[in-house]
């Protein structure tokens, strides 16, 4: 057990060993020196030891490792408060410290936010609780926006008037804090510095990730970085797009119209990586491949009463959109577009967990269907552009959306963007980064990720050696679809980062008709390819990586 040198357990006289008092012991206030954050100032430290804490987390919460039990665990939860002097904001920083059981494994993991939250809600918990059953120290940070996972509470201090300390603090300035402060208080509590320091996010979470490698490169030795929401004001965007397009034919298509197509794209392209199991693999064979407008006109079974019997040109023409993501008036790209076979609506056969509607489903009432606002772009373009609480962004037009769009790139991207390219700091501080996206994410536009990816890969030609991206087949928005998460990634990343093992392929599950079938997927640019004379195609030793990194 490492002793707190704060408690002056050292030996008294030379060869007489103090009696070392138990870390249970040592979960007080009194035992930890206050973190130095330039710029902030350490308000208070309180602390709870937690005692027989039990729980079951499944792995679609920890994104990158497999599901997990803890039993019987003890921990110290130790929360800083914090300001920013003359910034009038309260932060927390909120650490789980392993005691006795399971016992601290000498590395830190901190688990990111979600959507608007920058963490220290549920799926940041249920992350914290995985970490420590695996015996990580564990923290989070809430960036100063206390329990609110959507920014109407805090983003404008009038209208008109943005928070920008607050957006400023959640797009970065919080995140290299709660490194500092989560070191800092693994010190005080166990006597040293984690050996290691790790990041695991996802969606929000995963822009975090991102914008730590970017900016505070000494921050964390390994980030996996899942569904990275980067490039926010082109995200936004894109999932403002969908209605955008429907409001500029004043056509709304039942969502039922939308899911058959859906339906008929991965029936069309399910084998174009040359097994059919039920999933989209090669999407750019797809795109190629198939028309939405070929669909038109063929039957629907649909039992809504507002429901056409056929599918309409309008379906084919909001489907094609949705792909295609938004352009501006000249015809110029503005951000890619969900892949064939991302749940559309939010009411697919693998619809999201929780009721979470999708980026081009409609609201219908009686006989007639009429647009629904995606909530984050809502927020995003009310609050941060409009800022305005009462716009209406159901009633913008394609050339107000594109003036919109340029406001807010202007006013935030060098701010919230997290699209820097430039890791070398981040590789010359030995940093190792691994990103990864559901090809049928029905959020984030999967290309994105692999723009960016591919975007470090022009500027540092040899990024494979400190970053690598996957795609996974069949996952939604970090979870969730007929595939699984990679859960051994984490590991993978922890042994590229301890001991220089590079990881290669990383395999997932894959359920087909009911069975589960193992995949794996490669490192990009390799491409996953079935070996035919293998045979079993439920077999991840039948899957090989085929062409260079």
């Amino acid at each position: 057990m490492c002793i707190n040198p704060a408690l002056h357990l050292f030996a008294t006289p030379p060869f007489a060993m103090a009696v070392p008092i138990p870390l249970a012991t040592a979960c007080s206030p009194a035992t930890f020196t206050a973190p130095s954050v330039f710029g902030a100032e350490i308000l208070s430290i309180d602390t709870s030891l937690v005692t027989n804490f039990s729980a079951s987390v499944v792995s679609a919460f920890r994104y990158t490792q497999p599901s997990i039990t803890v039993s019987d665990a003890t921990f110290c939860n130790v929360t800083v408060t914090y300001t920013h002097p003359g910034q009038n904001d309260h932060v927390i920083v909120e650490a789980w410290l392993p005691v006795d059981s399971p016992g601290w494994n000498q590395r830190l993991q901190a688990i990111g936010g979600g959507g608007f939250a920058a963490g220290r809600f549920e799926l940041t918990y249920e992350g914290m609780k995985g970490a420590l059953g695996d015996g990580y120290a564990t923290i989070t940070t809430d960036a100063g926006l206390g329990s609110s996972q959507e920014p109407s509470e805090w983003a404008l201090l009038s209208p008109g008037n943005v928070n920008l300390y607050k957006l400023r603090n959640t797009g970065s300035v919080a995140l290299n804090d709660a490194a500092i402060i989560g070191k800092s208080l693994i010190q005080s509590f166990y006597g040293e510095e984690p050996k290691y320091s790790y990041w695991n996010g996802c969606s929000g979470g995963g822009r975090q990730g991102l914008m730590l490698a970017q900016r505070y490169p000494d921050a964390f030795d390994g980030i996996a970085a899942g569904a990275p929401a980067n490039y926010w004001t082109e995200l936004f965007a894109s999932m403002q797009w969908p209605e955008v397009f429907m409001n500029s034919i004043q056509v709304y298509p039942h969502h039922c119209e939308i899911d058959a197509i859906t339906a008929l794209a991965v029936k069309e392209c399910d084998g174009l990586d040359g097994v059919a199991d039920g999933v989209i693999a090669d999407v750019d064979a797809c795109l190629a491949k198939f028309d939405p407008h070929k669909t038109v006109g063929k039957p629907l079974n649909c039992s809504a009463p507002n429901a056409l019997s056929s599918i309409s040109k309008a379906a084919a023409d909001v489907i094609k959109a949705s792909w295609e993501g938004p352009f501006k008036g000249n015809g110029e790209r503005i951000w890619y577009g969900l892949n064939p076979g991302a749940d559309l609506t939010g009411q697919g056969p693998y619809a999201p967990p929780g009721g979470t509607l999708g980026l081009a489903t409609t609201i219908c009432t009686g006989e007639r269907c009429g647009p629904f606002t995606f909530p984050l772009s809502d927020f995003w373009i009310r609050y941060f552009v409009a800022k305005d609480p009462t716009f209406k962004i159901g009633n913008v037009t394609k050339a107000e959306f594109e003036r919109l769009y340029r406001d807010a790139r202007r006013e935030y991207h060098s701010m919230v963007g997290t699209d820097d390219p430039d890791l070398t700091d981040f590789r010359a501080a030995g940093g190792k980064l691994v990103t990864y996206h559901g090809l049928s994410d029905y959020v984030i536009a999967p290309k994105g990720t692999l723009h960016y990816h591919e975007a470090v890969r022009s500027l540092i030609p040899d990024s494979n050696k400190f970053y690598r991206h996957y795609d996974i087949p069949g996952m939604g928005h970090c979870f969730g679809g007929p595939t699984g998460q990679p859960t051994t990634m984490f590991d993978q990343l922890r042994a590229w980062v301890e001991n220089g093992t590079a990881p290669g392929s990383s395999p997932y599950d894959l359920t087909v008709s009911g069975q589960v079938q193992q995949r794996i997927a490669c490192p990009y640019p390799q491409k996953t390819k079935f070996e035919k004379k293998c045979g079993d195609v439920a077999d991840a030793n039948c899957w090989s990586c085929k062409g260079k990194l």
